[in-house]
């Protein structure tokens, strides 16, 4: 397993994998490894085989992060997420770059969203969107991937990233691997380390409420109102959790739905927070012909 941490490096050892035909797959993350994160490692394997080559990129990315966020307390564990992916990963490079050789100082060049940034997380956090399209895109250009792989717990991200990638026509393919979650429902994630006993506790609350929204969808609840005011219930019942936002958004548009149609995918998504704990959560909701 290579560590790399220059740009060219990167490049090179891409281009030298490329050239002696092998398949490249790519699991961007920003640290603090976990289950989650090992099975994006796993499908990436699976996609390019045992001869193919597999690099995990670890960079916090300050673009993604708004004045008042948590870019500075973001778990930075390197020794520990290289240890895991020594002992769960089957991977060939570890990219590692600083901010200086992401970012260079006279940099003004980045990657809009446009309207596909404006609801769910883009609301509340401007500018996050266009930092990770640019990031990707910056990931891309150094790694040469055939593929990617990306959680779809950061559902928004995967599909705008996947837009991005169609629209600026990346040879890259884009796969979502579904969300990892807990035994209790609670998706996987680096922000959970922040959550006290009792808020994790009652954190499981978010896949509660998506899991009613499935159940409504089911037997034929067709109007976002009533989704999105059954999520805000069932969160409300958890004494410390606050909501942020709860929609249901189209998946190509990512703009709201006032009624879900036949054959329509959508997506019902959560953002709520404890204390200063903020999680995420999503479901793909798929409207029978």
């Amino acid at each position: 397993m290579d560590l790399v941490r220059t740009v060219p490096a990167m490049q090179s050892e891409a281009d030298a994998a490329r050239c002696a035909g092998r398949r490249l797959a790519l699991v961007p993350t920003m640290s603090a490894l976990h289950r989650g994160h090992l099975a994006l490692v796993e499908e990436a394997r699976r996609r390019v085989g045992p001869e193919g080559h597999v690099t995990v990129s670890i960079f916090v990315n300050p673009t993604q992060f708004g004045p008042g966020e948590d870019f500075d307390a973001y778990p930075r564990t390197l020794d520990a997420d290289l240890d895991a992916l020594r002992t769960g990963g089957d991977v060939d490079a570890v990219f590692v770059p600083t901010v200086d050789a992401m970012y260079d100082d006279a940099a003004r060049t980045t990657v809009a969203v446009g309207a596909m940034g404006e609801h769910l997380c883009g609301a509340h956090r401007p500018g996050h969107f266009d930092g990770v399209t640019t990031i990707v895109t910056k990931l891309f250009l150094a790694c040469r991937p055939h593929f990617a792989v990306f959680g779809k717990k950061d559902a928004q991200q995967f599909l705008i990233l996947r837009r991005m990638t169609r629209d600026l026509g990346f040879d890259v393919e884009l796969v979502g691997l579904e969300t990892v979650r807990e035994a209790d429902g609670l998706a996987l994630s680096s922000r959970n380390r922040y959550l006290g006993e009792e808020e994790r506790k009652q954190a499981v609350v978010l896949s509660q409420a998506l899991s009613d929204v499935r159940r409504r969808v089911a037997e034929g609840e067709r109007q976002a109102w009533v989704l999105v005011d059954s999520m805000r219930k069932k969160v409300a019942s958890a004494p410390l959790a606050r909501v942020q936002y709860a929609e249901v958004v189209d998946i190509e548009t990512l703009q709201p739905v006032e009624a879900l149609q036949p054959g329509q995918e959508a997506l019902a998504a959560l953002a709520v927070y404890f204390d200063g704990a903020r999680l995420i959560d999503n479901t793909f909701l798929e409207v029978p012909a």
